[in-house]
């Protein structure tokens, strides 16, 4: 559920003085923790390091971004792949063909 129109979208002030330091186009990287913040059109231009709980992961933000949070573009899970015993089957017979035709 959004933020109450009454009061405003939320950002951390620490990112609005970090973004007021750089100017636009500087290509260094803001690092931050905090996912909840929402981009604002301050923001467009500037490359964010957002955490995932592990790393930092650089986030570009343009112009449609305005108005989201930083944490939707830094996911905190790992998919790795659905598994079991008939994917393994697929994965082994596509892996087959290609073996025979380099004989």
């Amino acid at each position: 559920m959004s933020r109450s129109l009454k009061k405003g979208p939320w950002i951390d002030s620490k990112l609005l003085k970090k973004v007021a330091k750089l100017k636009v186009g500087d290509m260094t990287v803001i690092k931050t923790w905090s996912r909840s913040s929402e981009i604002s059109p301050e923001m467009v231009g500037f490359v964010f390091g957002v955490h995932n709980g592990k790393n930092f992961i650089e986030v570009r933000v343009n112009e449609d971004m305005v108005g989201h949070r930083l944490g939707e573009f830094s996911p905190t899970r790992k998919f790795t792949r659905h598994g079991g015993k008939i994917q393994r089957e697929l994965e082994q017979k596509t892996q087959e063909p290609s073996t025979p035709a380099a004989k």
